[in-house]
């Protein structure tokens, strides 16, 4: 997906404050998602929130104002009650890498892991 970087987005050395990347990775990971036919909405109102339980970010170089952005999305592993995410964000105009990174989602149920339900597992296991 892409992502233009405005105003809101820099600190004041007018780069990308280091934390808004973890809501590019947010907002990549939920469309990722929807096109893997993963609707969450419809998950949170059967009582199962999927948090992150881990994350993590190597920042390479900075994104600046108006910079626009591509971020990736690729599942990692998938396990019984999580799922591992790595994603990357690049400058659009030359493909530089700019930052790396990985999300950990946990599936919940009433605050306890639960167990990921078996068509959200189907759609992030690749075919043999």
């Amino acid at each position: 997906m892409n992502i233009r970087v405005y105003y809101e987005d820099t600190d004041c050395g007018n780069v990308v404050y280091y934390a808004n990347y973890l809501r590019y990775f947010e907002r990549a990971r939920t469309e990722f998602l929807r096109a893997k036919g993963v609707d969450f909405s419809h998950w949170m109102q059967a009582g199962l929130l999927f948090t992150v339980a881990e994350v993590n970010a190597r920042y390479v170089a900075p994104a600046v104002y108006d910079d626009l952005l591509t971020v990736t999305t690729c599942v990692t592993d998938v396990r019984k009650v999580r799922f591992g995410l790595q994603h990357e964000i690049l400058r659009a105009s030359d493909g530089a890498v700019l930052v790396t990174g990985g999300t950990t989602m946990a599936c919940v149920k009433d605050g306890k892991p639960a167990r990921i339900p078996t068509t959200i597992i189907d759609a992030l296991t690749p075919p043999n």
